[in-house]
């Protein structure tokens, strides 16, 4: 589903590189942590898999598309088969829950049949029904967050990229968001999360990817987050 290879990343032509010579692949259905200090590249890594950056030298396939080489107009196709959750959210604000998740719907022309019958459904699964016509400002952390989550899976993804999902979030909340995660693996969605929340991670015992300036240094299967800081 992913596969880099001599994967490299800077923001500026003169700049040092972010991302070093990355080397990995992740099967259809796995969970998998990314961890690492701040500016060890776990954010880049993920812009480069939505195709928000692209690659400077090496390759990085995602669905076995070589991003590099993806023109512009297959870009929407790809990202209607990830599903993005935000540490900061990144809803609207003004709209109610249901606005939000329905408004990801829409932009990829699904019908208001289609609407009604899905979004309910969705906010069920992540324990917000009752919440459905609040609008967002009203709601807490925990549950904003939720909202997010619905709306990364409405569309029915293939894969689910969650940026620290529960940076924001006390340990009660955070647990809830893993656990809703999991629950969409456990389901067949392939799920990476990039955090630097070690109980989580030591919680879940699931693959571990460690970067240190910009390298895999790291790679274990049932993982924890010890000597990542």
């Amino acid at each position: 589903m992913v596969e880099a290879k001599g994967l490299y990343y800077r923001y500026s032509k003169n700049g040092d590189y972010v991302l070093h010579d990355l080397n990995f692949s992740i099967e259809r259905g796995e969970f998998v942590f990314v961890i690492g200090a701040s500016g060890a590249g776990k954010s880049t890594l993920f812009k480069l898999l939505i195709r928000e950056i692209v690659p400077i030298k090496g390759t990085l396939k995602v669905f076995g598309h070589d991003l590099a080489r993806m023109p512009r107009y297959r870009v929407p196709y790809l990202r209607r088969n990830i599903g993005m959750v935000f540490q900061d959210f990144r809803l609207l604000e003004d709209r109610t829950a249901f606005e939000n998740i329905a408004f990801a719907m829409q932009v990829t022309g699904a019908s208001r049949r289609e609407i009604k019958r899905r979004v309910p459904y969705v906010l069920e699964m992540v324990g917000l029904l009752d919440k459905a016509h609040s609008r967002v400002c009203d709601l807490s952390g925990g549950e904003q967050q939720r909202v997010g989550l619905a709306r990364a899976i409405i569309n029915r993804p293939a894969m689910i990229i969650a940026d620290e999902p529960t940076g924001n979030l006390d340990p009660d909340n955070s647990y809830e968001i893993m656990n809703i995660l999991r629950s969409f693996n456990m389901r067949g969605t392939t799920v990476l999360v990039a955090t630097h929340d070690q109980e989580m991670v030591n919680y879940l015992k699931k693959r571990v990817i460690r970067l240190e300036k910009g390298r895999v240094v790291a790679d274990e299967a049932k993982g924890v987050y010890a000597g990542a800081l």
